[in-house]
């Protein structure tokens, strides 16, 4: 079993900077350095929508359009934390952000259905 707990939301004005982080904990006899994890976000009256994915490795990742160029994601398997820097923050950006990892997937994916274990999530909110 696998516990995701995140940290580092709260409020932020536009054109600001956030970084979001992810701790893993993973029961004995389980590893969290061989699987993709990524971060999701939800808005009001929104559906969850992907942002970013990171491999096993940190070393592929991949970014939704919206965010391509202002978040970075990365991870940290020494210390089962993944990490969302998030940079030129917009109105737009404000959420609840999940992070998400796989059971068994190794490679990125885009897709909710791909991951198996999420964080309670943290609020993310962008003023004018």
């Amino acid at each position: 079993q696998v516990q995701l707990v995140e940290s580092g939301g709260g409020l932020v004005q536009a054109g600001g900077s956030l970084r979001l982080s992810c701790a893993a904990s993973v029961a004995s006899g389980r590893t969290f350095n061989n699987v993709a994890m990524a971060w999701f976000r939800q808005a009001p009256g929104k559906e969850r929508e992907f942002v970013a994915a990171v491999n096993w490795s940190g070393g592929s990742t991949d970014y939704a359009d919206s965010v391509k160029g202002r978040f970075i994601i990365s991870r940290d398997n020494v210390n089962n934390t993944v990490y969302l820097q998030m940079n030129s923050l917009k109105l737009e950006d404000t959420a609840v952000y999940s992070c998400a990892a796989s059971r068994r997937r190794s490679s990125i994916s885009l897709r909710r259905l791909d991951y198996d274990y999420w964080g309670q999530g943290t609020q993310v909110t962008v003023s004018s």
